[in-house]
């Protein structure tokens, strides 16, 4: 039996930055290379109780982490059926990655709540889901996920560089694809933009009040995450030992931290952009200072794409993601994660009742 070769797909993401829950309905088409079109994308701010319940998940007993497990699948589930009735749109899939709550690829531990199962059952649809689990099981890092769409999706770009929660980076040549976590990005400029009455720091803002303290810089580039050869990955865990930990962090005001920081980022950025083109989506895209900052460092020519796919860039792989696990292809690579063998993420739940 041949493999259709046109999918409609909803793609679901939630991401370290805790910016909202972003759907996207998109369509995949496969002929010599694939092809993608973001139909539809939005994104639900979580309420307050949401914002609460994601960022202590970590802190829970095994008994109440399934509950917000479910009570999550349950959110997400309601969410995507909303939107599907409201645009009427006919879907083959829907693809969620989940909120990541805890990830030690070191201790074989990845875990992203989200039931698929219960997706699944709400939506009356065929969901997919845990994509990180079997590259983790695989020794692998179980991240970044991204680089196979990078490849497929985005083939004239020496490099694809999303800046969310974390900066994570793909790198082609000959055909083939490297890509790790690079630093902190949003996920640190936003704790800090919180302590000045701010969500995030918009434009970079409150970054260009303050002044880069040269005693900090240096303590945050000697980091010894800088010197480890990827594959490697980063995680809140991480950020939270090696970071806000920092005796310097107690003495500074919160601009001059915000102003470090971003020099910090900008450097480890723009390092690694030495020449050609680069694709840059995630929400930092859209802070000028940011991207300022990785031009000062970086050699490559820095590209901004349109607003729906630096918006919903990760939530439309996540999406391809599913159409690759419905058609049993590879989406995990071993160059990518450092997993024994390419694998093929993701569990597939299938309604088991119907709404």
């Amino acid at each position: 039996m041949s493999k259709i070769d046109n999918y409609s797909v909803i793609g679901v993401m939630s991401g370290t930055s805790l910016d909202g829950l972003d759907i996207i309905k998109c369509t995949f088409q496969k002929g010599h290379d694939w092809s993608f079109k973001i139909e539809k994308g939005i994104t639900n701010k979580y309420s307050e109780n949401w914002l609460e319940l994601l960022k202590k998940s970590h802190e829970k007993k095994p008994k109440e982490l399934q509950t917000n497990d479910n009570l999550y699948g349950d959110y997400i589930g309601k969410q995507v059926k909303t939107f599907i009735k409201k645009n009427n749109f006919k879907v083959d899939i829907i693809a969620s990655h989940g909120h990541t709550i805890f990830h030690q690829p070191e201790n074989k531990i990845t875990l992203q709540i989200g039931n698929g199962q219960n997706i699944a059952n709400i939506t009356n649809t065929t969901t997919i889901a845990d994509f990180r689990s079997l590259d983790v099981k695989l020794n692998g890092q179980g991240a970044p996920l991204v680089p196979i769409g990078d490849l497929k999706l985005f083939q004239s770009y020496k490099y694809c560089l999303n800046l969310g929660g974390f900066a994570n980076i793909s790198i082609k040549k000959n055909n083939k694809i490297i890509a790790y976590d690079i630093c902190p990005a949003n996920i640190i400029l936003n704790y800090f933009s919180k302590y000045l009455g701010k969500d995030y720091d918009k434009n970079g803002l409150l970054g260009q009040k303050g002044i880069c303290n040269n005693k900090l810089l240096n303590k945050l580039n000697k980091l010894s995450y800088y010197k480890i050869e990827n594959p490697k990955s980063l995680s809140r865990e991480w950020l939270e030992n090696n970071i806000l930990n920092l005796e310097e962090l107690q003495d500074l005001e919160f601009e001059n931290i915000l102003a470090t920081f971003y020099e910090h980022i900008g450097f480890q950025i723009g390092k690694i952009l030495k020449d050609k083109s680069v694709l840059v989506t995630g929400g930092g895209a859209h802070n000028n200072f940011l991207i300022e900052k990785i031009k000062k460092y970086s050699n490559a020519k820095i590209i901004i794409p349109s607003n729906d796919i630096v918006d919903f860039k990760e939530a439309l792989i996540f999406g391809f993601l599913g159409v690759l696990k419905l058609r049993n292809e590879v989406s995990c690579l071993k160059d990518v994660t450092g997993a024994d063998r390419d694998n093929v993420g993701g569990e597939i739940f299938e309604p088991n009742y119907t709404n």
